[in-house]
């Protein structure tokens, strides 16, 4: 199939990332095995080819705007979902050791198969919920970086993600531009769990406006967070 790749080459001309034709490849065949198995497994909302290049793939990418991908650093993806941001950093960034978790035991199985089908390697797969993940000596505190573009509020999303992250290391979190309030809202539970917000990357991209927060770990999470499943999200810090 013919693809219109033009918005997708522009798109990586402004983050400043240079793909091969394999990559570029790599990239489509996530596309189609992505639209071909949303039809038996919900996936995303999003199948236009522009619009998963625009709002999946190039915004994964726009991590390349805070930190420096060009490294071998250890990146746990959570709340993965579909593979993103995860995936496209791989891709774009093959040194990278991924983590790739999620709740859902079938989305884990759809990356399981992609991976495989794209050739990947340096990619994990955990089926575990964030408190899970949290409270486990494998995963506590082991990554350089932690991300996610999950939608919960900065507060529940600092008490999943701190947790998993080295000392020394960051938790950035992919939220709308509209982000101003959750970041107020959030500097207790950021101090109480070790990090403090170091930077605010606001842009616009595909029109709308979008912001990373940097959360640097400054000192180790406390032993009594994460908290019990739920709690972060009913219960804020």
């Amino acid at each position: 199939m013919e693809y219109r790749l033009e918005e997708f080459r522009e798109g990586l001309k402004e983050l400043g990332i240079e793909l091969t034709e394999e990559q570029i490849g790599q990239f489509l065949n996530f596309y189609e095995f992505l639209v071909e198995k949303n039809r038996v497994v919900n996936l995303t909302a999003i199948t236009e080819f522009g619009a998963v290049i625009k709002k999946h793939f190039l915004d994964s990418l726009s991590l390349c705007r805070v930190c420096d991908l060009n490294q071998n650093i250890k990146i746990m993806d959570l709340g993965t979902g579909a593979g993103f941001p995860g995936i496209p950093l791989k891709i774009a960034y093959p040194g990278l050791q991924i983590v790739l978790a999620d709740s859902l035991n079938k989305r884990i199985r759809f990356l399981e198969e992609l991976t495989e089908r794209l050739g990947l390697k340096g990619v994990e797969t955990v089926h575990a919920r964030a408190e899970e993940l949290g409270r486990n000596k494998k995963y506590r505190e082991q990554s350089d970086l932690c991300v996610s573009r999950a939608v919960a509020h900065l507060s529940s999303l600092s008490e999943y993600c701190l947790p998993l992250v080295k000392k020394g290391g960051a938790f950035i979190a992919y939220k709308s531009g509209e982000a101003d309030g959750e970041i107020t809202e959030a500097g207790k539970a950021v101090s109480i769990l070790g990090g403090q917000i170091e930077n605010t990357d606001r842009f616009e991209m595909y029109g709308q406006r979008r912001t990373l927060i940097v959360i640097r770990k400054q000192k180790k999470t406390p032993p009594l967070y994460p908290r019990k499943a739920g709690t972060p999200t009913k219960m804020p810090l």
